[in-house]
């Protein structure tokens, strides 16, 4: 479970940075999204879909969570497959539920967040991410666990591996 919660992949530097441009653009666009809801929370908290059918107010309470507390997760890259959880459901919901019957051009805006957050889900945050940090502590002291339970015996002598231009025995 911690493997995939916290992957440490090995991307080279242009992947890395394209995956930091990617946190930071959606997670910013769809932190905003949040917080007009925000302010604009009395004037919508009447009207907002209740697609799951838990109230229009509990309705907007979850789109605000995943749509600005998850967006803080995603921008900084902690928690990042967990955090994109919420908002991905918000934009399948958007997209088939609440846009169902409207014209492309209302779904759209719901499907390209839905698609990148795919995206970003399946590649990871990145090594420019604090998740990258714990994966990089988690792996580090699995490795240490693995020298600790199988010492290699003092007494033993590790044969060397013929290479190609030694001969054979």
């Amino acid at each position: 479970m911690l493997r995939f919660l916290f992957p440490y992949k090995n991307y080279p530097t242009s992947v890395n940075l394209m995956l930091l441009v990617l946190r930071l653009l959606f997670g910013v666009l769809l932190m905003w999204h949040g917080v007009v809801k925000i302010v604009n929370f009395g004037d919508i908290v009447t009207s907002f879909p209740d697609p799951l059918g838990v109230g229009s107010r509990m309705s907007l309470y979850m789109v605000i969570f995943a749509e600005v507390v998850c967006s803080m997760g995603v921008i900084v890259g902690a928690f990042y497959r967990l955090a994109l959880i919420p908002p991905i459901f918000s934009m399948l919901i958007a997209f088939l539920v609440i846009h169902n019957h409207d014209a492309f051009a209302a779904k759209e805006l719901a499907l390209i967040f839905l698609v990148m957050f795919c995206l970003m889900f399946c590649m990871g945050a990145g090594s420019l991410s604090l998740d990258n940090i714990i994966a990089s502590l988690l792996h580090k002291n699995e490795a240490e666990d693995n020298s600790v339970s199988h010492p290699v015996s003092a007494n033993r002598q590790e044969t060397p591996l013929p290479t190609d231009d030694a001969p054979r025995q």
